[in-house]
């Protein structure tokens, strides 16, 4: 197998681009193999590797438990987040523009870490998630302080309709003087799925608006769910 470097710059990301800038969201499909997707499951409890576990329904985010991992990241981990992010940043860039809005982001992740680190922002934000039957996820956005990198993505390490049922992958729109638009998505094992951390530019009749949008998970109706989610910014 190639390395994940290699199998995520042959990902046609012009057609990615596309799909983010006119969806709010893309899927590249196969990028993690069905080992890697064991290895990161077995990594779960590896208690060494993370900084902090948190119980969704003691803070009412839903049900279900994810772990944030500390520095330094496991190398695949490092290796997604570092590859995935240039090809990401001009159409974060691009949708600054559209919107008018000053924030520039720089074409290295490194960059954008270090942009981080400057205002307080030095915990690392990638998470493991997990599910069981009834868990579920609120809407939410992850933004984690006032420097936030407009997408983000979630790796699917288990088999819909195979390892679990259910807990569908929701992004909803908030349209402005309208009612919400809701995307459910049903990604397979090894795909990753590219999405707007809190809004994304629409094209309107006097040029582009805001729309505002939110992600979380719908409830399981059996099974075990894991997904990794990479967010590019650093937290306070």
């Amino acid at each position: 197998m190639k390395s994940i470097t290699e199998r995520i710059s042959e990902k046609n990301w012009n057609v990615a681009a596309t799909a983010l800038h006119d969806n709010g969201y893309a899927i590249l499909e196969n990028v993690l193999g069905k080992n890697e997707c064991e290895e990161l499951i077995v990594l779960y409890n590896a208690e060494d590797a993370y900084r902090k576990t948190i119980t969704m329904e003691r803070y009412r985010f839903g049900l279900g438990e994810y772990k944030y991992f500390q520095y330094p990241l496991p190398d695949l981990v490092q290796s997604i987040r570092q590859t995935v992010y240039p090809f990401i940043a001009p159409v974060a860039n691009k949708w600054m523009e559209e919107l008018n809005i000053d924030t520039r982001f720089p074409s290295t992740h490194e960059a954008l870490r270090k942009q981080c680190h400057a205002h307080g922002q030095t915990k690392p934000t990638v998470l493991i998630l997990k599910y069981g039957k009834g868990g579920f996820n609120t809407l939410h956005q992850d933004l984690y302080g006032d420097i936030y990198f407009p997408m983000q993505l979630v790796l699917f390490l288990n088999e819909p309709d195979k390892d679990y049922y259910g807990g569908e992958f929701v992004l909803t729109e908030q349209i402005p003087r309208a009612q919400s638009k809701a995307n459910v998505l049903r990604p397979k094992r090894g795909d990753m799925l590219l999405f707007t951390t809190k809004f994304r530019p629409v094209k309107g009749s006097k040029g582009y608006y805001r729309v505002n949008m939110k992600h979380g998970v719908s409830p399981l109706h059996r099974g075990t769910r894991h997904t990794l989610g990479i967010i590019f910014h650093d937290g306070l």
